[in-house]
């Protein structure tokens, strides 16, 4: 009976550590069972290892230059009890993931458009955090800013794509092949602001976006290995610099990765989708990221369609996204991680059984 009651509450209520755990294993189960040669194995492990040990220095002088995150007032209230724990977290995982692909793969030309398309995002991140610490507010750079910049960016990735004739057909399934010729582009640079996006809406609970983002990374390159080698490297680097990065992220937190690293990781995983030609295999690994924009824009257009003459409307969820919905119908925090790591397990096993 005591050991049943034990499994009962690591299920309902694990811990930070329990969910560290869990997400090795997945990660090497994934690696174990559909990536025959291991060849993503070391890069992984490596920047696992570099990415924790360098958080382990970086982590307190982000506590001693004071780099504590500014809450959101109308978040959960649950979450006012964070203030003050460091952020930017992005600025030593990203860049540890980023030299190691480089090298790795060494500097092939579409790794390099991957790495400058995901340091570009990494600044248009690293630029909103500034802001709300300098300003001592939740408000970063404007929306309106945001999206430029982001566009701008995804704008010159495409161009690169264009300049070295990278394939504009779509595979669904593994064998439907679809040619968008002009039309790739605008959805190419929907793709990359899209996914960015999303994955920055996801970074709302200790560990829920690293971890997402490691399976996510994980399983696209397990996908392209066999047509893109030096791609799927530089998506084993990411996720193991993420795993390294949950270990100070698990909850509680002590450090947050910030738009520094949410952006970054959602720019990446869409380029490398896009140049392997892989966007339904990136929509379902994705799927976790797009259910938490869907939440919030169902969220935005039901209060507005149902706004009375007081000028105030319903709500379709308790919040937006997602998984504040979630957390203020009673599932704890760690639940809610633990729970999107598995979905996730299960939509890259998907992916890669339909690639």
């Amino acid at each position: 009976m005591n050991a049943n009651f034990f499994s009962a509450s690591i299920l309902k209520k694990p811990t930070g550590t329990h969910l560290l755990i869990l997400l090795t294993g997945l990660l090497f189960l994934l690696v174990v069972f559909f990536q025959s040669t291991n060849s993503l194995l070391p890069p992984l492990m490596a920047t696992t290892l570099i990415s924790g040990g360098l958080g382990c220095w970086v982590v307190p002088m982000l506590r001693r230059l004071k780099m504590g995150q500014i809450m959101r007032e109308d978040g959960p209230q649950a979450h006012l009890k964070k203030a003050g724990t460091p952020t930017m977290g992005g600025s030593f995982f990203v860049p540890v993931a980023l030299i190691f692909a480089l090298i790795w793969s060494k500097f092939t030309p579409n790794v390099v458009a991957v790495a400058l398309l995901t340091f570009a995002y990494m600044g248009i991140g690293w630029l909103d955090d500034w802001q709300i610490l300098r300003y001592k507010s939740n408000k970063g750079l404007s929306p309106q800013m945001k999206l430029i910049l982001q566009i701008t960016g995804a704008a010159l990735f495409c161009l690169w794509m264009l300049v070295n004739q990278v394939s504009t057909d779509i595979t669904l399934w593994g064998r439907l092949v679809i040619p968008l010729g002009f039309f790739f582009w605008i959805l190419a640079g929907f793709v990359l602001v899209a996914e960015s996006n999303a994955t920055n809406l996801t970074d709302g609970v200790d560990g829920l976006a690293g971890g997402t983002a490691a399976i996510a990374f994980l399983g696209l390159g397990i996908i392209i290995a066999p047509s893109h080698p030096d791609l799927a490297i530089f998506c084993a680097c990411f996720s193991g610099a993420c795993l390294g990065f949950i270990f100070h992220n698990r909850n509680p937190a002590k450090v947050f990765m910030g738009d520094t690293g949410s952006l970054a990781l959602g720019g990446a995983l869409a380029a490398v989708g896009l140049i392997a030609g892989h966007l339904w295999g990136l929509f379902l690994i994705s799927g976790l990221f797009f259910l938490e924009s869907l939440s919030v824009i169902a969220q935005v257009s039901y209060y507005k369609a149902t706004k009375g003459p007081d000028g105030k409307g319903k709500r379709l969820l308790k919040m937006a996204p997602f998984h504040h919905h979630l957390e203020l119908s009673g599932w704890t925090e760690t639940r809610i991680v633990g729970a999107f790591y598995l979905v996730n397990a299960l939509l890259v096993v998907l992916a890669i059984w339909s690639s």
